[in-house]
């Protein structure tokens, strides 16, 4: 079962870079409850494609929702990004994008908490709209750690002027330029972020300078319960299901061999069902007939539990949940790395059983 995907028309276009645009799309009061969203989460849309009718990408949401305007998102060329390059390109104000409704965990549960937060190029993105939800309606004090190539490639440099100067006792940002003091090593951000080893700690910005920040916090002692990290990747595949766009494409070859491939051998799944307790926003479930070779968000749905998921396809974290206890299998991994596996994190919609009983918890 995939989300619903709505069309939404573009109602402003801003270039912040030049290489990076700001897209703002109206959402109709019939759709004001599917389009609620929080601070940090994300919109995957569908852009255009000749070849296959629709390129899914998701990206961040800038906008707060308190604010109460159009839902943002800025989107920043990549090298032979086909879909960066498109809309910067080409989305004009009164163009309609397929999307879904937002979604993502990159969000703060407590907007009053003190945060340490980490951005990178466009990883300033999802940041921005924390940020701007949190001096609207938080208290406590924001320091943003922010990198960038030039201060030509800072994106919302003057918005972040205006936001610092309109709030100094509650918000500090420390902008960091390659050009200037070359890429920031592991101990000068550890330098930095010493002085905040108790506040909650959001890092977004591409793989590396991720990474760099997440060895230092960890090594830091701060828990993963206050390292969060936001990452994307290209999703490949069809996750807006049954749409015009789609039945458009040219039909393809029938491929029996394919066709017997995805049918499977036949073989029945392994007999016997497993114990499994849930939290889930602070709700606990426990089941006693989570099938083996049953993924974790499916079963979860036949309960009328539902865990937050995005493309389930294991492309994205959305799903991510923290396992407690027992053992369960990833049929696809394409996001995370090697300590989050090592800490406990899997994906909801590619986790099978393998334990006899399982423990879990959605709140990562």
């Amino acid at each position: 079962m995939e989300p619903e995907s709505y069309l939404l028309p573009v109602v402003d276009v801003v270039r912040e870079t030049a290489d990076a645009t700001s897209i703002s799309f109206g959402v109709p009061g019939e759709l004001a409850e599917q389009f609620r969203y929080t601070p940090g989460q994300f919109l995957t849309l569908g852009v255009p494609s000749e070849r296959t009718g629709l390129v899914p990408r998701c990206y961040s949401l800038c906008s707060a929702p308190s604010a109460g305007g159009p839902l943002t998102v800025t989107v920043k060329r990549t090298v032979d990004g086909y879909a960066s390059n498109w809309l910067n390109d080409n989305i004009a104000v009164g163009d309609t994008v397929r999307m879904q409704p937002p979604s993502g965990i990159f969000t703060p549960k407590d907007l009053d908490a003190d945060v340490l937060l980490f951005a990178g190029g466009s990883g300033i993105t999802p940041v921005m709209s924390i940020v701007r939800e949190a001096l609207a309606v938080g208290g406590g004090r924001i320091v943003l750690f922010y990198a960038n190539r030039d201060e030509r490639s800072v994106i919302f440099a003057e918005a972040l002027r205006e936001l610092a100067a309109a709030n100094p006792e509650r918000l500090q940002v420390w902008h960091w330029l390659e050009s200037v003091q070359g890429l920031p090593t592991r101990e000068q951000l550890r330098a930095f972020a010493a002085g905040y080893q108790d506040w909650d700690t959001y890092c977004c910005g591409p793989e590396p300078f991720m990474k760099a920040v997440a060895d230092v916090l960890r090594g830091l002692g701060l828990p993963r319960a206050r390292r969060h990290q936001e990452k994307f990747i290209s999703l490949e595949g069809n996750p807006f299901g049954d749409v015009p766009e789609l039945r458009a494409e040219p039909e393809t070859e029938y491929d029996e061999g394919a066709a017997d491939e995805a049918a499977g051998s036949g073989e029945e799944p392994p007999a016997g069902a497993v114990k499994v307790e849930v939290n889930l926003d602070g709700v606990d479930y426990i089941f006693d007939d989570w099938q083996r070779g049953q993924k974790l968000l499916d079963f979860l749905e036949s309960k009328d539990v539902f865990a937050p998921y995005s493309c389930r396809e294991g492309q994205c974290s959305t799903c991510a949940y923290m396992l407690l206890d027992g053992e369960v299998e990833l049929l696809n991994n394409d996001i995370l790395d090697d300590v989050d596996l090592d800490e406990g994190v899997r994906l909801g919609c590619q986790s099978i059983p393998i334990s006899d009983t399982v423990k879990l918890d959605f709140n990562v």
